[in-house]
């Protein structure tokens, strides 16, 4: 099976149609029966990219040093956006590996024993 590119027009149009409500149902009820084992995929992909463990404590150590209680709380509010982002843009990535494996399993086409 070839891996399957989208253009950014098709990846554009397709982000506009999440924006209804209703497309969400079932998903929502699928991620939420898979939330377990995405959880374990989501925390073991961002410490194998280097985002938590070592650097991330030290980030912590740093914002929760901050003695100007204003400047804290801009810091750590900084901290949690870019860690937002950080995990979002990985459960996007498991997102489709996982739309991709369940599209190959269901099309019977599993690669792993190719």
């Amino acid at each position: 099976m070839t891996a399957q590119t989208y253009s950014a027009d098709e990846v554009d149009a397709a982000v506009e149609a999440l924006s209804d409500p209703d497309r969400f149902g079932h998903a929502q009820a699928i991620v939420t029966h898979a939330a377990p084992g995405l959880q374990r995929v989501l925390g073991a992909a961002l410490e194998a990219g280097g985002w938590f463990g070592e650097a991330h404590e030290t980030q912590l150590a740093q914002v929760s040093g901050i003695d100007d209680p204003t400047e804290r709380a801009r810091a750590i509010h900084a901290l949690v956006a870019e860690e937002t982002r950080l995990a979002m843009l990985v459960g996007v990535s498991v997102g489709f590996e996982l739309a991709r494996e369940l599209s190959t399993r269901r099309d019977g086409n599993d690669e792993r024993t190719t």
